[in-house]
């Protein structure tokens, strides 16, 4: 029988294995959609994101859904991880944010510092 640490590696191990077989190696972006993250507008900014997707304007972006961060005052929140980088977390994202982060922070690889949680 498997210990709980043995049942979580695999598990890790087959999330990390659909993750390269999408392709998606180089950037992974999480909205959180908790139930409060939901109540401060989630689905909207996903809906940017996953329209960037569907569209091209962004690719080679593994696009996902995260759980509670315990933030409230600061949703939602969008995380964005880049090889090689310091993974970026914004805060009270909005539609409009979202098309910006597209914009200026995926296409053209500048952080937007003043809506980053420090």
């Amino acid at each position: 029988m498997a210990t709980p640490l043995e049942i979580i590696k695999k598990k890790r191990a087959q999330a990390i294995h659909r993750i390269i077989e999408k392709g998606y190696l180089t950037t992974r972006v999480y909205v959180g959609m908790a139930t409060c993250e939901i109540a401060a507008g989630s689905q909207e900014v996903m809906a940017v994101f996953e329209k960037a997707v569907r569209d091209g304007q962004i690719k080679n972006v593994y696009l996902s859904q995260k759980g509670c961060a315990g933030r409230c005052n600061l949703e939602p929140m969008v995380e964005i991880i880049e090889e090689g980088k310091i993974p970026v977390k914004y805060q009270k994202v909005s539609p409009d944010k979202a098309r910006d982060i597209i914009d200026r922070h995926l296409i053209n690889g500048k952080v937007i510092e003043e809506w980053v949680i420090q």
